[in-house]
């Protein structure tokens, strides 16, 4: 049996929940828990198909996800773009150690989250998700036209 100081977390509120497109390419069978929870952020539809969170004071909702193998990160960081040895801007996202909480309001446990920085979300010309939930089967009804 794994220790669990080997045990990685990370916070997904994207296309890496549960039910959603890259859950089973990337996390089926490699999950051993997973949490109903939120962080701290503000979230936002992208036109691209997927979401991002920017840091801010909102509750954005997602799901606790806990491997055993902290390798991981290693095809999450592939998937969001994210290199540690590459300049910020250069990242889609950039990966950031958070608290995250039970929808009880209690800390659950910190955990790794994506985030995208606004000046990105804005090129992307994201639309802010006022409820902080993200799904890919309501990103259809989403307008992305400019008024």
């Amino acid at each position: 049996m794994k220790s669990e100081s080997l045990t990685c977390n990370v916070f997904v509120y994207g296309t890496l929940k549960p039910g959603e497109a890259n859950f089973a390419a990337y996390c089926q069978g490699k999950v051993i828990a997973q949490t109903p929870a939120y962080t701290w952020g503000n979230l936002y539809a992208l036109p691209v198909g997927y979401p991002a969170m920017t840091e801010g004071k909102s509750k954005v909702q997602g799901m606790l996800l806990s491997f055993d193998d902290p390798q991981i990160l290693n095809s999450l960081d592939r998937l969001e773009g994210y290199q540690s040895q590459r300049a910020a801007e250069l990242n889609e996202y950039y990966r950031a150690f958070v608290m995250v909480y039970s929808f009880g309001d209690r800390p659950i446990n910190q955990a790794w989250a994506y985030y995208m920085t606004l000046a990105q979300v804005r090129q992307y010309q994201g639309i802010k998700l006022t409820a902080n939930s993200w799904t890919g089967k309501l990103h259809d009804g989403v307008s992305f036209r400019n008024n």
